[in-house]
């Protein structure tokens, strides 16, 4: 008898700790449902105007992005010209030399 009640009693023990009951996950939800209740009404009493200004702002912020991203690329271009017009002065300037040693 004493081979089954000791493990028996040790799952009934197991299995009861890990359930929740119906109050407790009322008093973990509740304010959550609070929370969501106030966001509701707060984007619900957003006018358009400020919806659209928030799609304005976003629109602005892509725009912004591909800007920088053109400056960049500008940028990128702008060195590689730099470093073929330095190659060029190099080797116009060995010409030059090569010219004044004849």
């Amino acid at each position: 008898m004493k081979k089954v009640f000791f493990p028996a009693l040790i799952v009934l023990f197991l299995l009861s700790a890990g359930c929740a009951n119906r109050d407790y996950v009322r008093q973990q939800i509740e304010p959550l449902v609070e929370r969501i209740s106030k966001l509701e009404a707060k984007v619900s009493s957003m006018g358009p105007c400020q919806a659209e200004g928030a799609r304005t702002a976003q629109d602005c912020c892509d725009k912004a992005d591909a800007a920088a991203k053109r400056a960049e690329d500008a940028a990128n271009r702008a060195e590689d010209a730099a470093k073929k017009a330095g190659a060029a002065a190099e080797k116009s300037k060995k010409a030059f030399e090569l010219q004044q040693t004849k």
